[in-house]
């Protein structure tokens, strides 16, 4: 598996990264994943407080000499931080559920306007630093969404170490792109990759089409191997997240990224994946990746679940399976869309963008019709 420089932090690790926020509950078969992931060649692991339970499961696998091999990441929970104290705060807290004594990566989460008027106001710089002086934490990172102008803000605000952005087949000209992402590397900063799959829906909820295209294709391939070889063909892209739930999922990633390597897509390929692209944005209803941000809703509606059922009735040709699901399972347990009140206290959440009651509208219209 092809081993990278991680921008300037020394740091040497394979460009597949175990994203952690989709780990089954058992702890057994967190410690199978992670430690067969070790094993084997990853060594970035991606996790963050909100993730619920997580940084504790993740904590709990390193032990037993694990925790040397791995480079570990987690973020802290901007949205939640009041007063300067409160990032150190939530710091220790991470350091106690994990187990360890330092991170290697501490990421600002899920930068958007509003959290990043909130770390400057509270002052995580200052903060930073002065933990990477106390050796609490090795490298300083932000994780994003928001548009390529503010991206570009705040690479240029801090010295910081690294990125991380979502990037999939989708998402090449979405929040900070392909061109925010050669900024950062431009500047320095390692970059990691996360929803290459956009959360499943890639692989899961697509244009029956697409299948044409791939099995009308000379190179024998599956979607999900396209999908990562479009984004480790890209230079600038130093370590790409998979987030894994199974033994089986993970395994079938190290096999892809056995072959990982820059600028490795041909011109036919590239024109394939644009084939792909357009199939998909053809008939895409909701750009959600079911990150759950959004989650709890105060009235009871299960949003990804009911945008999980949008885009399949979109997307797929036979579709009244879903709408009916969707109405004898998500309705009448009281979680369907008809339950908003346009609150909006979900939109400032969506890391998407997403104007979350207005889609549930559209939702609950399509879901519903003959």
């Amino acid at each position: 598996m092809q081993r990278i420089e991680f921008g300037k932090t020394g740091i040497k690790t394979a460009r597949f990264g175990l994203g952690c926020m989709r780990f089954p509950g058992e702890q057994k078969k967190v410690d199978e994943i992670i430690r067969h992931a070790l094993d084997h060649g990853i060594s970035y692991l991606d996790t963050a407080y909100i993730y619920d339970g997580n940084e504790i499961k993740v904590g709990k696998a390193l032990k037993g000499g694990y925790r040397d091999k791995a480079v570990l990441a987690t973020k802290s929970p901007v949205w939640d931080i009041r007063s300067h104290g409160d990032f150190e705060k939530y710091l220790d807290e991470e350091l106690k559920r994990l187990g360890t004594d330092r991170v290697d990566i501490y990421l600002m989460h899920s930068l958007n306007p509003d959290n990043f008027k909130k770390i400057v106001e509270n002052d995580c710089f200052s903060f930073l630093d002065r933990m990477v002086e106390k050796g609490k934490i090795l490298h300083r990172g932000f994780s994003f969404h928001g548009t390529n102008a503010l991206f570009k803000e705040i690479v240029d605000c801090h010295d910081w170490d690294m990125a991380q952005i979502q990037l999939n087949i989708l998402d090449e000209f979405e929040q900070a792109g392909l061109d925010g992402l050669k900024y950062a590397y431009k500047r320095g900063l390692a970059t990691v990759i996360m929803e290459p799959l956009r959360g499943g829906h890639l692989i899961n909820d697509y244009p029956g089409e697409i299948d044409a295209l791939i099995g009308g294709y000379p190179e024998k391939r599956s979607l999900v191997e396209w999908a990562f070889r479009w984004l480790y063909n890209i230079r600038e892209a130093d370590v790409i997240l998979s987030g894994v739930s199974t033994m089986a999922q993970l395994k079938q990633n190290i096999a892809i990224f056995d072959e990982a390597e820059y600028g490795c897509m041909t011109s036919g390929e590239m024109e394939l994946i644009h084939g792909i692209k357009t199939a998909y944005e053809s008939r895409h209803a909701v750009g959600c990746t079911g990150c759950r941000y959004c989650m709890p809703c105060p009235f009871g509606v299960e949003i990804p679940e009911v945008f999980r059922y949008y885009n399949k009735v979109a997307m797929l040709d036979k579709h009244w399976l879903d709408k009916s699901t969707y109405r004898n399972l998500v309705m009448n347990e009281g979680k369907g869309a008809d339950k908003c009140t346009e609150c909006g206290l979900c939109v400032p959440k969506c890391p998407q963008g997403i104007m979350i009651p207005e889609r549930l509208k559209d939702a609950q219209a399509v879901l519903t019709s003959k």
